[in-house]
């Protein structure tokens, strides 16, 4: 148990004597290039929305060390159960970007489908669950697969994300109490950005801070800077490696600030205050991160470049081909719904293509409305 404040990388970006994970130079730019593309990936999300071209949007603008530090942690075999806060994890995953943002659309590109709300995402092939609405229940969910994964005698670990709000969730104390009992191989981290939506964190919980409730769990709570990528990394690393060695969960607390407001349906300027936002927009994590690189002489203008560019090239191209690709089909609806689709449900599905067909349904109804 650590409750004091983790860090390695001082504000000007120099690392503390003897912290340095010491990470090879190619891994510490692809690092920085992931930041880059996160944000540059949220940017066009929010524009997009602005734009009426997307019906919804969620920003991590300020939490890219958070959760990219902590993912980097995991083997590629090992699973994600997300919040809605960690699109770089899919970067970190390789999934192609022209996904990420078909899913933004709901066309017949999306892995969804089309079912779930923009920034909802679920990849398979990047071990990355679905994204769900509902705040917590990704904690139970990632405490049973671990659960299943211990009697199964395998390694794999399991890392979950919650914000500051997700501990007053009743799913928060299940999932923490079953991982704990049985010594679920589960990392859980509290991304503390400072605000449930519009409530701030003092005014939602009583405790000294959000690590402090994994004492009661029976597992090590520990603190770490959220704006600081190598603290976050060698924080969660420690915590995977644990539990891969099946000592059980750990919950992690990054502590960090949401620059942005909570979604492209609310506006943080009515509730926060502006000295606040620009007192944590001084400790940018990627512009701390980038001094860091330069201390480490791996950073460059161009290099600066060559991110910033080819992170808006590779999206602008993305949105065209996404903004190119149909709905999907009207008859999708009765996909996965039951393994063998039953004698009724193929027969309205019939009646269904012979509606669309002599043109009674299929107009265009807009975006989600939020």
């Amino acid at each position: 148990m650590s409750l004091e404040l983790l860090t390695i990388l001082d504000q000007d970006g120099k690392a503390q004597k003897g912290k340095d994970p010491n990470l090879p130079a190619a891994e510490l730019q692809r690092l920085y290039r992931l930041m880059v593309a996160t944000r540059a990936l949220d940017d066009r999300g929010l524009a997009l929305q602005r734009q009426g071209r997307i019906g919804f949007y969620l920003q991590s603008t300020g939490q890219e060390a958070s959760h990219l530090g902590a993912a980097y942690a995991l083997h590629d075999s090992d699973w994600l159960f997300p919040a809605y806060r960690q699109p770089g994890i899919l970067l970190l995953r390789k999934v192609p970007i022209e996904k990420i943002i078909c899913e933004w659309f709901g066309n017949a590109g999306d892995t969804s489908k089309g079912r779930q709300m923009p920034v909802h995402y679920s990849f398979r092939q990047a071990n990355f669950v679905s994204v769900s609405s509902p705040i917590g229940t990704q904690l139970t969910q990632a405490a049973g697969a671990g659960m299943a994964a211990r009697l199964r005698g395998d390694d794999t670990v399991f890392m979950t994300f919650c914000g500051d709000g997700g501990t007053s969730s009743n799913d928060f104390h299940t999932g923490l109490n079953f991982a704990g009992v049985y010594k679920a191989p589960v990392v859980f981290v509290c991304e503390n950005n400072g605000y449930a939506i519009s409530v701030p964190s003092q005014k939602q919980t009583a405790s000294t801070s959000m690590a402090i409730k994994a004492e009661a769990y029976g597992m090590p709570g520990v603190r770490v800077d959220g704006n600081d990528i190598l603290a976050v990394y060698r924080v969660c690393k420690e915590a995977v490696d644990r539990a891969r060695r099946g000592e059980g969960p750990t919950l992690v607390e990054t502590v960090t600030h949401r620059m942005a407001s909570h979604s492209s349906s609310d506006d943080a300027a009515r509730y926060r205050d502006a000295a606040e936002y620009e007192a944590w927009k001084k400790k940018d994590p990627i512009v701390r991160f980038q001094q860091y690189l330069q201390h480490k002489k791996l950073w460059t203008e161009a290099f600066e470049q060559e991110c910033v560019e080819g992170a808006k090239a590779d999206i602008a191209a993305a949105v065209k081909a996404a903004e190119a690709t149909g709905n999907p089909a009207v008859d999708t609806l009765f996909d996965d719904v039951y393994l063998n689709l039953t004698p009724q449900l193929e027969e309205q599905r019939r009646e269904l293509r012979d509606l669309v067909q002599r043109g009674g349904v299929g107009a265009e109804v807009g975006h989600f409305p939020l």
